[in-house]
């Protein structure tokens, strides 16, 4: 399994606008051959940091959403409203714990 981070930085007047592109496409995101999980995140200290953390099952499947007629429109519209350049890794998790559900 893969996950992969990507670090993106945001012009401040265009965050509401990728948050409403990412509603858009975030179901086919995560209904493509092997994406297992997708999530969106935002820097507490930093709005303008958001980040998507998705789970693919290989490296092959990864590539095969990047090479996708879903994620080549997708990226065109992000990328102009950058302040940066993003940053990407793929990555293997080595070790792994499970949030414990609270008793009262």
């Amino acid at each position: 399994m893969i996950v992969r981070i990507v670090k993106m930085s945001f012009q401040e007047d265009k965050i509401d606008l990728f948050k409403v592109l990412f509603e858009t496409v975030k179901h086919k995101i995560r209904a493509f051959e092997g994406c297992l999980h997708l999530e969106l995140l935002q820097d507490e200290s930093n709005p303008s940091y958001i980040f998507t953390s998705s789970h693919w099952e290989s490296e092959e499947a990864l590539n095969k959403y990047r090479h996708s007629e879903l994620f080549k429109p997708t990226w065109a519209k992000t990328k102009v409203l950058f302040n940066d350049k993003p940053e990407a890794w793929s990555t293997t998790i080595i070790s792994s714990t499970e949030e414990k559900e609270i008793q009262s």
